[in-house]
């Protein structure tokens, strides 16, 4: 079907739906723009965009995809402005690196000891 899929950008017709396939890494990012049949499922879009050609490191048993921010499943069908979001792992899980950086601030007296919020400057120190 990706064949089929790829012929379709140039024709114009009713029964296409306009959507946008986006993907990026920190020194290169990319939207494309394409036009696919109606009933056409996340997983066909991504292939008939060729962005995987454009980035190695799309795999799409790995990477998790979504739409407009919210996450999709790969046979999902899609709809008319979509925007088709390939989303990288992450490199750091973002609770660890909250808890490091509370450590740090009270450390640095930035935080309470014991309460873990704001220093409090009116309260007396013991």
């Amino acid at each position: 079907m990706a064949d089929s899929l790829s012929s379709v950008k140039t024709e114009t017709n009713t029964d296409l739906l306009h959507i946008e396939v986006v993907y990026g890494v920190p020194d290169k990012q990319k939207i494309l723009a394409i036009s696919v049949p109606q009933k056409t499922t996340i997983k066909e879009a991504i292939i008939a965009s060729g962005i995987m050609t454009l980035f190695d490191d799309i795999d799409l048993t790995k990477n998790k995809v979504g739409i407009w921010n919210k996450v999709a499943k790969l046979d999902d069908i899609l709809e008319e402005g979509d925007r088709i979001e390939i989303y990288r792992p992450l490199l750091a899980d973002p609770k660890e690196v909250r808890k490091r950086r509370a450590e740090k601030a009270k450390l640095e007296g930035r935080a309470d000891k014991v309460t873990g919020g704001r220093v409090n400057k009116l309260r007396k120190k013991d």
